[in-house]
């Protein structure tokens, strides 16, 4: 990963992670507060039952005249508070050196004796042993959140990943589809000034140079402003065509490229640079796919457009994947994968059907149904 990946890496992840803890604490403390309040609860009644089964031992004794005898209950203590001595204690339930203690009047003053105190420590060793289980078990879970996070942080990063390869690639091929036409322009111009004459070679050159520096502009315009509003028309497909043909007419010829055409006047609702931006990027990509000395026909009639090169072809398997952006099924010819990237999202604006036809080896057949 580069320094962005893990910045995006690490951020997403510690996001998670403070957010995970946070709700794994909160989750704790309730967790631990409810069985608190339970423990609490079932200490005061277990104390409460002792001391009402003493009181009723006592009342008994006195009530029959028998010997009183107490019960024994582990983990408890208790004690019997004579009269005399009542001033000393209040009637209660309250914690005190470490202790649970309840005070209780249940014996009612029978055989003497005004209170009943019983206490317990198993309170705070059951306390204790709650706070252990529940911070073991918070463990186990952020240990086991931990590893779900590092997870998806990869799962997450993965497309941003492939994006980001994606984006490389892609400023490595503009700058390399740059480089071709911008390397031409100055080599022709410097021949040009060196022999003081401006033959039609050196110009055609220079021509060819341009447009393909101005195809790339338009096609990197759309990308970037593409959502800006322009009103749609009624545009004459036949003319856009002949002017593209006639655009690209330099670059064919100088390829060996014949470019045979069969135009019907036909018309499309749509921007008129969206329909030479569209005509252009199919013609563009015909030629630079063609082999020399071969020929690309083009047909338009109504509602039916059709672009049909003697070129690479396309494998069937990457049929499905030409359209999408940064896309390069062949590496025969340059580019940078996103001319036909630009038709599939022109066509679906303007809801043109695109279908695509191809052999390896022998061509590929393009079709705009509008």
């Amino acid at each position: 990963m580069n320094d962005l990946e893990k910045r995006s890496f690490y951020s997403f992840l510690t996001i998670y992670l403070v957010s995970s803890l946070f709700f794994v604490l909160l989750s704790s403390f309730w967790y631990y507060s409810s069985l608190k309040a339970s423990l609490e609860n079932e200490t005061y009644y277990k104390l409460t039952h002792l001391a009402d089964s003493i009181s009723g031992r006592i009342i008994n004794a006195q009530m029959k005249g028998i010997k009183l005898t107490l019960p024994s209950e582990e983990g408890y203590g208790y004690m019997l508070v004579p009269v005399h001595e009542k001033e000393a204690y209040k009637v209660g339930y309250f914690e005190k050196n470490g202790y649970k203690v309840l005070v209780s009047a249940s014996p009612q003053e029978h055989l003497n004796i005004e209170y009943v105190v019983v206490k317990t420590q198993g309170y705070f060793k059951e306390l204790d042993i709650l706070k252990s289980d529940v911070v073991t078990r918070a463990g186990l879970v952020f240990l086991a959140i931990f590893f779900i996070s590092f997870i998806l942080a990869k799962l997450f990063m993965r497309p941003v990943h492939k994006r980001i390869e994606q984006i490389e690639e892609f400023i490595q091929d503009v700058s390399h589809e740059l480089n071709t036409p911008i390397t031409a322009l100055k080599m022709s111009a410097s021949r040009a000034i060196k022999k003081e004459v401006y033959d039609k070679k050196i110009l055609t050159n220079i021509s060819i140079s341009t447009k393909q520096l101005e195809t790339i502009y338009n096609s990197l315009t759309y990308l970037n402003f593409s959502d800006k509003q322009e009103e749609s028309a009624e545009v004459a497909l036949g003319d856009v065509v002949k002017r593209v043909v006639k655009y690209y007419s330099e670059l064919s010829d100088a390829k060996g490229v014949e470019v045979k055409v069969d135009i019907d006047q036909s018309s499309l609702n749509i921007i008129e640079s969206r329909a030479e931006l569209l005509i252009s990027n199919l013609l563009s990509n015909a030629i630079k796919y063609s082999m020399p000395e071969t020929t690309i026909y083009i047909s338009l009639k109504k509602g039916l457009f059709i672009i049909k090169d003697e070129g690479v072809g396309i494998a069937k398997d990457k049929l499905d994947s030409i359209f999408e952006m940064y896309s390069r099924d062949s590496q025969v010819a340059g580019g940078f994968g996103v001319g036909l990237s630009i038709v599939k999202q022109i066509c679906d604006t303007y809801k043109i059907e695109v279908q695509v036809s191809s052999v390896l080896g022998e061509g590929s057949e393009f079709r705009l149904l509008f």
